[in-house]
């Protein structure tokens, strides 16, 4: 009888503590998908190369080049 009595008694508690450990789980997801975002971002705008110049063999084939 004691375990049917704790239960419903802290079941409330129990419900809010899930709900705040899967809004943290979900929280720091965002966070580390935000961060390797970013660094995607920074990565890909150094590699482009400018509009207004001509690609040529030399652009595409030097490794030393960055």
């Amino acid at each position: 009888m004691g375990i049917h009595y704790d239960y419903k008694s802290t079941r409330g508690a129990k419900a809010m503590e899930k709900q705040a450990k899967r809004e943290k789980k979900l929280a720091e997801k965002r966070a580390k998908k935000q961060a390797k975002a970013g660094s995607l971002n920074k990565s890909e705008s150094d590699k482009t190369i400018p509009i207004d110049t001509v690609i040529t063999l030399d652009h595409l084939t030097n490794p030393d080049k960055k």
